[in-house]
């Protein structure tokens, strides 16, 4: 988006960073990376259950209404000065129901904030349904640290897309391929794959290499790289010839505060990024919105670069040449 950004990533793969740094400079070849936040809202679902699927299905109803919305909302944000509850999204499975609650949670990363707002929440339907059991407060269609459709389609934290355009000069000189090639590539490993392995949000290369590496230098949840890492990567020859590339990334969960962003180390890691700590306070959120931006336009640069080793069939060459040690001379 104009800026300039320095990326910090901890990895033990060696050409992990060579090939994201290849990439990286594929697209300051050109204009850039463009990135725009989609949505923003981290979700807790309590599993609670009545005594019949009737009961369950009023309740489910019950959230349905504004006023009724109104009523946890506010109960929701007495727990917290920063989240704010956007949604309440029940799903009935015979006595019980499911209710994803939604919540802006500022620079946080914001899983402590929405299960304790979750928690007054659930004592506000409790007082309106006092046959009503809490079951467990993650439901597991939160959904946290695992595979989910219910991420890939709803969103989970940042929702982002990226998009840059690499001329094809560029393609050729930094990439050693052609628009046309790395455009089959991706379209027969990322998208015709992906399906025939019937993936969930596994439409890309590697983008879990980028996320969990970046997430370990800025002291995220390495655990949630599981649902981070949700990636379509698309690619297109344009007019003019040039590869268009994008990668749409609908739940990366991501913070500035809290939790291992205030160690040393990956407090630095988030300074040299400009996001370190909560943003202005005219612009809740904006850090971690940033960070989330940075996550899914390192993605897409190591999408870029991975799949035109693939393309020009170099992968197994540069793993030899950055991922082995070199032995004692005899």
């Amino acid at each position: 988006n104009g800026e300039t950004v320095y990326v910090p990533m901890a990895t033990t793969e060696g050409c992990l960073i060579a090939s994201t740094n290849r990439g990286c400079k594929a697209i300051s070849s050109g204009e850039g990376a463009f990135c725009s936040i989609l949505n923003d809202g981290i979700t807790r679902a309590p599993c609670v259950r009545l005594p019949s699927a009737r009961r369950a299905a009023e309740l489910a109803i019950w959230c349905g209404v504004s006023d009724n919305f109104a009523k946890l909302k506010a109960a929701f944000e007495s727990t917290t000065s920063f989240g704010k509850l956007l949604e309440a999204k029940p799903t009935v499975a015979g006595r019980n129901v499911y209710i994803r609650l939604k919540c802006f949670s500022g620079d946080a990363m914001g899983m402590n904030m929405v299960s304790k707002g979750s928690l007054a929440a659930i004592d506000l339907l409790k007082s309106c349904f006092p046959e009503m059991i809490l079951v467990a407060l993650s439901g597991n269609m939160c959904t946290d640290k695992k595979a989910a459709a219910t991420n890939w389609i709803e969103g989970r934290g940042k929702s982002v897309v990226a998009e840059a355009t690499i001329p094809r000069k560029v393609v050729e000189a930094t990439l050693k391929t052609t628009v046309k090639a790395i455009v089959d590539t991706n379209i027969n490993k990322n998208l015709i794959g992906s399906a025939m392995s019937a993936t969930i949000g596994g439409f890309n290369a590697h983008a879990s290499n980028i996320v969990t590496a970046i997430f370990l230098a800025t002291g995220q949840d390495p655990a949630q790289n599981v649902e981070s890492s949700n990636c379509i990567t698309l690619m297109e020859k344009t007019d003019e010839g040039d590869l268009w590339i994008s990668c749409t990334m609908p739940s990366i969960e991501v913070g500035t505060v809290g939790g291992g962003t205030s160690l040393p180390a990956q407090a630095a890691c988030l300074r040299a990024i400009g996001v370190q700590g909560g943003g202005p306070r005219d612009k809740p959120g904006a850090n971690a919105q940033q960070l989330a931006r940075v996550v899914a336009a390192t993605t897409m640069a190591g999408e870029l670069s991975l799949l035109a080793a693939l393309a020009a069939n170099t992968l197994v060459e540069a793993h030899m040449q950055h991922n082995r040690k070199t032995g004692p001379k005899k």
